[in-house]
This record gives structure tokens, C-alpha cells and sequence, in this order.
């Protein structure tokens, strides 16, 4: 048997019927979100039905296959014409019919040459029929899969399975970075069902890719509140040590907090050479409280000069993590709206220049984009002469300058080295960090450390395959405990 290159979803697995007329009342629980892991993971897909299915029903069908881009045709004679651009015959792919237990059908089915999947919702088991499989809910299928390739191509296959929020997935997969079918290193991706038990799921998984931060409900005094899911997750990785998991919440729990990542970053001193440009993390102190603490005094101690911008401690999982300030005046410090506690970390003037890089495994890219105006432009736009602090959002309102105006060259050999001593420091797979370049020093200044990025200022012909390589080495270098 080979790979699984295409799949036809009968009707029967589609739409739900009432129990009083037997009517079209919706789709049945799980076949919108079948559709959309299939389609996002570049599975060909398509829908098909019985010649004497009501026209209402068509009509449904028939929608739901145009917005997402799916064939629609009648199961008849003429099937060999539409499947024709499906697979090709020669190279022993498999395209899988899955329908519901509607055992009239499958007699007609066995002339095709297709593997049939059974939805068994309630009814007589087909165990006796060898070339029939069997499920139990849709939300098995997708898994399903994965097992049938693996069965096909070996031990080579590694399955992955991502949980993160919908958008993130979405973004992700339009860009090809999660597919169903193997990739060229051996990965299949399939997202991690919260409707089946953990176990059952991870039993046939053999890594777990995460976004823990889209997970967090809260955090209050150092204490990280999960959804139920994540913590079931989290129980699980914690009772199996030695699985293979992108990467262990212990070692993403630094860049949730500020004030300790740039305490690591403390440590890129041991990095700098005399003479040559320096790579640092940048100058910082925190804030438990702004209307008590002696700020003029403090700034000083901590080698920081106004203006200052000012970061929420928790640095991503909550709503105002984001929220931040630019400070131009000492006595500002008091009644500023930034949640605390904070830091207060050194405003670097850049030219309006932001380097983003990301670390994919051993691989490193980045990319250059547009960042905040220098301390004198912003002083210039605060209201004249009241230099009232500038607040923002950094995901959704940032102040940015028109155009990068910086002809400073970036050391690359320099930042590459602290991404490397970051990737060991950290012991993480795949993150990203900011670098800013100061004027006038040429200080290389990380002011930003995130955990799995989207990384879509990279080109996908390059970076997907390089998170793809990141996740197969990762796998491939566990050592067993």
C-alpha cells in the first residue's frame, strides 16, 4: 500500500440528519474542522454523493465543497473520469473513500480502487472485512492518515503533533509548513484533537510541537495558569520524560518574563572581544511600583538615561503584555498605565532600524524591517513641549518611522554567534530575537527574545524546509532516558 495522496468524503460523513424527518439539519459534529485540517495540510480532497440525493442536500454539499475549494461529483459510472487528475496510477499512491456504516455501498465501492474508511457511529462492527478500516469519530481521521503512511514508508516517518491557536495554525499551514502527507525528511503533521483522550492520541504520535504561550490564561505572582488542555499536555510530557516534545515548557518559561530573559542576556559578555563591536542585551531595571521608587536615582544606578521604555514583566500568554511606554520625563514615571511589575529597559536610538532573526534548529535567518524613530524624532512628535509619555500596544499600534534609515552594516558573524550561544543557553529549537544597532557605539543590542515565531518575513521555499529539518534533527538527536 502506499502514500495517502488524496481523500473522498462521502456525504454520509458530511451531513446530519434530524431524528424527526431525516432532513438536513447541519453538518455533523467535526466535518468543518476535518475540512479544514485537510485542506490546510494540502491533502487533495474532494466530496461525493449518490445519484438520488435530494437536490437540498446537493445544494448544501455543493457549498460547502465551493468555499473550500473541494471537487463535487456524483458516486456513478463516471467517477474514473473526474478521479482521473487525482494520483498517478504508477507510483502506488492511495486515495481513501471515507464514508459512514452504510453497508449498501460498499460492495459498490470494492470496484474502485480505493482504500475505505468506515465512520462507525453506532453501528455493527465491519472488523470481519480485511480491507475495510474502521473509526470511530472524525476526529480519528486525520491521525488515521498518518498511521497508513507510516505503515507505507517505514521507520523514516515521523509523526508531529501541533497544538496551537487557529489563526497561528492557519498562518502556518498556508504556507505549507504543515502537511499531512511526508515531507521529504519524514514528517507528517496532525493537529492534536481536544475532543479524543491525550493518551490514545500521543500513543501514535512520535513529537509534540507547541505554542504553550497561546495556551496561558493567566499569570499572577510567577504562577502560569494553562488551559485545561496544556495541562493535560503538560501532565503527560511530565510523566513521559523521555518524549519528543518542541520544546519543554521548563525551557520556554524564561521568555515569558522579561525581567529574566534580560538577565540572561547578561551573559552575551562573555561573547565581546576589546576593540571589536559589542553584542549585549540591553540596560534595564525593574519596577515594582511607580509612585514610590526614586527613579532619578535608579536610572542612574542602572546606567539608563531618559527616555526609557517601559515593558509589562510578563512578556506574552496575556492581554496587556503588550501594553508599553516610551517615558521622556522622570516625574512621568508616576501613574503610568503599564501593568506591573515592569522593566524599565534602555530606549536605544537605531535609525529606525529593526534586524529579526530567527533560529531554526542550526539554521539562522533574518530579515530587516521598519522600527520606532530615534529619541529626538518621538520628542518632536509628544505633544510639543509636554513630552507626555507615548503609550502603545507593540502588536498592534507601535510608533514606526516611514523608512529604515540606517547605513549602518549589521555583523552578521557577530549576531550569529550570539544566536548560538543563545540556542545553548536557552536550549530551545526553534525562537526569534530582535537586534537594533545604536548609533553612534554600534552596540548590537538584543531588545527581544520570543518563542516559535512565524518567521514569514523568510521566503517558505527556505524557511519552511529549515523548520522542518529543525523539527527531524531535534527528533533524530534525543537522547533516550
Amino acid at each position: 500500500m502506499g502514500v495517502v495522496r488524496g481523500v473522498i468524503l462521502d456525504e454520509s460523513v458530511l451531513l446530519a440528519e434530524s431524528d424527526d424527518d431525516k432532513t438536513v439539519s447541519l453538518l455533523r459534529p467535526g466535518a468543518e474542522s476535518l475540512i479544514q485540517t485537510l485542506v490546510l495540510s494540502r491533502t487533495h480532497s474532494g466530496i461525493a454523493h449518490g445519484v438520488g440525493l435530494p437536490d437540498d442536500k446537493v445544494s448544501v454539499l455543493k457549498k460547502f465543497a465551493s468555499l473550500n475549494s473541494l471537487d463535487c461529483f456524483i458516486l456513478n459510472d463516471h467517477v474514473s473520469e473526474v478521479m482521473a487528475g487525482w494520483s498517478n496510477a504508477d507510483d502506488g499512491s492511495v486515495i481513501i473513500y471515507l464514508i459512514s456504516n452504510k453497508k449498501e455501498f460498499l460492495p459498490k465501492l470494492s470496484s474502485y480502487n480505493w482504500l475505505v474508511v468506515v465512520l462507525n457511529v453506532g453501528g455493527e462492527s465491519l472488523c470481519h472485512n480485511p480491507n475495510i478500516l474502521q473509526i470511530e469519530n472524525l476526529e480519528e481521521f486525520p491521525l488515521t492518515i498518518c498511521h497508513l503512511n507510516k505503515r507505507s514508508i517505514g521507520t523514516n516517518a515521523v509523526t508531529v503533533s501541533y497544538t496551537m491557536k487557529p489563526s497561528r495554525v492557519e498562518d502556518f499551514a498556508k504556507r505549507g509548513a504543515f502537511p499531512l502527507c511526508p515531507t521529504q525528511n519524514g514528517l507528517m503533521f496532525v493537529p492534536l484533537a481536544s475532543k479524543l483522550p491525550l493518551s490514545s492520541q500521543l500513543k501514535g504520535v512520535d513529537i509534540v510541537l507547541h505554542k504553550a504561550t497561546d495556551e496561558i490564561l493567566s499569570i499572577e505572582d510567577n504562577k502560569i495558569t494553562f488551559t485545561q488542555n496544556m495541562q493535560a499536555l503538560q501532565r503527560y510530557l511530565d510523566q513521559h520524560q523521555d518524549f519528543c516534545v518542541i520544546d519543554p515548557l521548563s525551557n520556554v518559561y524564561p521568555l515569558l518574563d522579561r525581567l529574566e530573559i534580560q538577565q540572561v542576556l547578561l551573559g552575551l559578555v562573555e561573547l565581546n572581544t576589546e576593540g571589536k563591536y559589542l553584542i549585549r542585551g540591553a540596560h534595564f531595571l525593574k519596577a515594582d511600583n511607580f509612585d514610590e521608587f526614586d527613579f532619578a536615582t535608579g536610572l542612574a544606578e542602572a546606567r539608563l538615561s531618559l527616555p526609557c521604555i517601559v515593558k509589562p514583566k510578563v512578556a506574552c500568554g496575556v492581554s496587556d503584555a503588550h501594553k508599553m511606554a516610551i517615558v521622556f520625563r522622570v516625574d512621568d514615571f508616576k501613574n503610568l498605565s503599564v501593568p506591573l511589575p515592569a522593566v524599565i529597559q534602555e530606549y536605544v536610538d537605531h535609525s529606525s532600524t529593526l534586524y529579526k532573526f530567527y533560529v531554526l534548529g542550526e539554521k539562522i535567518f533574518y530579515a530587516v524591517k521598519k522600527s520606532i524613530p530615534n529619541a529626538d524624532i518621538l520628542r518632536k512628535s509628544s505633544n510639543g513641549d509636554e513630552l507626555k509619555p507615548l503609550l502603545f500596544d507593540s502588536l498592534k499600534s507601535m510608533p514606526t518611522a516611514d523608512s529604515i534609515t540606517s547605513n549602518e552594516p549589521i555583523d552578521l558573524k557577530l549576531v550569529t554567534d550570539a544566536a548560538n550561544w543563545l540556542r545553548r543557553r536557552l536550549q530551545l529549537t526553534i525562537f526569534g530575537f530582535d537586534v537594533v544597532i545604536q548609533e553612534g557605539t554600534h552596540d548590537h543590542v538584543i531588545v527581544d527574545v520570543n518563542y516559535l515565531p512565524s518567521f514569514k518575513e523568510v521566503p517558505d521555499d527556505i524557511s519552511i524546509p529549515a523548520f522542518w529539518d529543525a523539527i527531524r534533527n531535534k527528533f533524530d538527536s534525543r537522547v533516550p532516558k
